[in-house]
């Protein structure tokens, strides 16, 4: 008998040609051990989110900033899905921008949820977040470095316009694209978006930053405050998501009861009803407004605006001719909502 050990007298057969060796442990019924997302760096700090970005540029890293108002949802998620295809880093500011609010408006009761907004930009793979405690230089907060504090407590309802005193003062205006539409019933709207977005952009120094068309006049400006000022980033327009129902996601949908937000859907169906009608050789946008305005008005919306606008510049047109956007604006309650449609 053979004195050969017995892995030597026993060695298993090789596998026939064209099969795969399946190692059994795969077949374990333990599940494996989920990989958790980091949660991404929190910044509060301008000068401190200035030297990351500078540091990650001198790697030769590409940024993209995606600006948000918080309470985020997945009009938000779906920017930072485009950012990511277009960048090596991504960048989340949330910031409720004071400068674009006027007193009568709603910044006190702007819908806000941080702890939620981390778990997803968490599951969404961003870098960082900068969430600054304010951008504004005001007499009543004192400047360390590039971090200020509150010198009474935080902040709340500032409108950013002080009487005299040392506060912020430079304001950036984008002359003729701020008018009209969303322009006229919030004068200072513009140029809050404008001026907050500048200050975004020298701060994060990003290579792109990524816009939802759903504030179609608001994307506009930004464009054109980029080229005159010779800021060195790409700006991107994201088409508008909606949920299930067609109402654009916003996040002031929270503050509509079931009754407004059934009856909000016919800003959409008229925008639905006047694409059609243009498909099928209506080209009188007055007809076509009026359509809409019908549509919103027999629901039970209050019309802020429906204008027909040529995409580039914004101006009014009377008859489709060229690519437009029909934009429009309307309240149910006390809750403004804004949405739009491309015509090619």
């Amino acid at each position: 008998m053979s004195t050969l050990p017995y892995q030597k007298r026993f060695r298993p057969l090789p596998p026939p040609s064209g099969y795969l060796l399946i190692p059994l442990s795969l077949f374990s019924s333990q599940r494996p051990t989920q990989i958790e997302m980091s949660e991404p760096e929190v910044l509060r700090d301008k000068t401190l989110m200035r030297s990351w970005s500078r540091s990650r540029r001198c790697n030769g890293q590409t940024i993209a900033l995606v600006p948000t108002m918080g309470f985020l949802h997945e009009g938000h998620l779906s920017l930072i899905r485009t950012a990511k295809s277009l960048a090596d880093l991504i960048i989340v500011s949330i910031y409720v921008n004071p400068g674009q609010f006027s007193p009568s408006e709603d910044l006190s009761t702007y819908p806000s949820d941080f702890s939620g907004d981390l778990r997803k930009l968490s599951a969404a793979g961003v870098n960082v977040v900068f969430c600054p405690a304010e951008l504004y230089y005001s007499a009543s907060v004192k400047e360390f470095g590039g971090h200020q504090e509150a010198i009474n407590g935080e902040r709340e309802g500032d409108s950013c316009l002080e009487d005299g005193g040392s506060g912020h003062e430079t304001w950036i205006r984008v002359e003729r694209l701020e008018k009209g539409m969303c322009g006229t019933s919030r004068p200072v709207f513009f140029r809050g978006v404008a001026t907050v977005v500048a200050k975004l952009f020298n701060i994060v120094e990003p290579d792109v930053a990524v816009f939802g068309k759903k504030d179609y006049q608001q994307w506009r400006v930004i464009c054109r405050m980029v080229r005159d000022l010779d800021f060195a980033v790409k700006v991107i327009g994201s088409d508008i998501i909606r949920d299930v129902d067609g109402l654009a996601m916003s996040s002031r949908n929270v503050h509509l009861s079931p009754t407004q937000r059934e009856k909000a859907l016919s800003i959409n169906r008229s925008l639905s009803k006047a694409k059609l009608a243009a498909e099928k050789g209506q080209k009188n946008c007055q007809d076509l407004k009026d359509l809409i305005k019908q549509t919103i008005s027999e629901a039970g919306g209050k019309i802020d605006y429906v204008e027909i606008v040529e995409q580039q510049g914004l101006s009014p047109v009377e008859e489709i001719s060229c690519p437009v956007v029909i934009c429009v604006a309307a309240c149910f309650g006390n809750v403004r909502l804004i949405d739009n449609l491309e015509i090619d």
